[in-house]
């Protein structure tokens, strides 16, 4: 049978710094899964809620049973404040987290990100107990993220080969520093926008979640 797209409901999320703009995305199963939060990109670089790569892990995500929640970090969109340097794009996070933890109380949370999201998310799982962390392309150099703790859940990293913004011996080396590591999934010719390559990205995520869920 073919997915068929939950309706996304605009929602506003108490948070830090006022408002949050989000999307929340709740497919038709018998019994949701749990719940996933879903980071954007860079603020200051055009990243938002609506880009395609967060579009698609929230589809992954909704196809396993989540529901989801994308949302806009402060100053992007109709959500207050600005741009913190990650500290602040944290708490957002967090808010979220808090709102998802309310509606589906003892519900399994699932973060992920994309980019600079995927380093929010990571910030994130530090201070909240995700059942499963999804990161791609994370941004594993930009100056905002310096000290990272490895969360204790199951924990994956989606990484093209020809990503020009994120450079994948980076992530290699990122990966690496951590015992056990993270698993690194390699897609073969994907930029960093993964333009012609979000199918085989939806479908290396809800792998993940249906391999994590069988152990």
């Amino acid at each position: 049978m073919n997915f068929q797209p939950p309706t996304a409901q605009g929602v506003s999320i108490h948070g830090p710094a006022g408002s949050l703009e989000a999307l929340l995305e709740v497919p038709q199963v018998p019994a949701l899964a749990g719940f996933a939060v879903v980071c954007h990109p860079h603020p200051l670089f055009g990243g938002t809620m609506q880009n395609k790569v967060v579009h698609t892990l929230a589809r992954a995500c909704q196809e396993y049973g989540l529901a989801t929640l994308r949302f806009n970090f402060r100053g992007v969109g109709a959500s207050a404040g600005s741009y913190d340097e990650g500290r602040g794009e944290i708490e957002d996070a967090l808010a979220v987290v808090a709102w998802g933890h309310e509606r589906w109380p003892d519900a399994p949370l699932t973060l992920a990100g994309f980019s600079f999201g995927a380093m929010v998310a990571l910030g994130a799982a530090a201070r909240s107990t995700p059942s499963t962390l999804i990161t791609v392309a994370p941004a594993v150099s930009r100056p905002e993220f310096g000290h990272v703790v490895k969360p204790a859940c199951p924990w994956l990293i989606v990484q093209g080969d020809r990503d020009e913004l994120v450079d994948i011996r980076d992530v290699r080396a990122f990966a690496e520093r951590f015992d056990p590591p993270p698993i690194l999934a390699v897609m073969p010719g994907a930029e960093h926008f993964f333009h012609g390559r979000l199918t085989p990205l939806r479908d290396q995520v809800l792998a993940f979640l249906k391999n994590e869920e069988a152990r």
